[in-house]
């Protein structure tokens, strides 16, 4: 009788165990294929970005907005109002545009040219989190570092 029981036991363990397994390998299924690797397409739309931080050498101080439209395909336009040490730019909203690459790792780098400015172009390394839904930037050369979110 004693052998029935721990039969009894053992199955029902094995049940579990079998259960348990299937659910850890749809589990692990899900999560791979929600961490897909990244790519130009990653990025696409329009990101609002609050901008801030120093241009080395002078030293001046930077505050701004950037609404830049990616395609989805390297290509990107953008407006930005940076405020420079308290004085707003002379252009309410100054156009650039430019291109950018997405690595399979979500890290990537960008070339942005803004007409009439002596610091042009601009070159960004950034990297894409929440599966493209933000971007945190990073303006090389410089002090100057920005997060954007997905807006559209």
């Amino acid at each position: 009788m004693q052998s029935k029981s721990i039969s009894r036991i053992l199955m029902a363990v094995a049940a579990i165990a079998i259960g348990c397994g299937a659910l850890a390998s749809t589990a692990s299924a899900t999560a791979q294929s929600e961490n897909k690797p990244c790519s130009n397409r990653t990025i696409f739309g329009d990101y609002g970005f609050a901008l801030e931080g120093v241009i080395l050498g002078p030293g001046l101080q930077l505050r701004g907005v950037v609404l830049q439209h990616y395609d989805g395909r390297g290509n990107l336009t953008q407006v930005d109002h940076i405020v420079t040490e308290g004085m707003p730019p002379q252009q309410e909203w100054t156009p650039g545009s430019g291109t950018y690459t997405v690595n399979p790792d979500c890290t990537g780098v960008a070339v942005i040219n803004v007409p009439g400015n002596p610091n042009s172009p601009i070159n960004l390394h950034f990297v894409v989190v929440k599966q493209g839904r933000e971007i945190h930037q990073v303006v090389d050369a410089n002090a100057v570092s920005t997060v954007g979110k997905r807006v559209k």
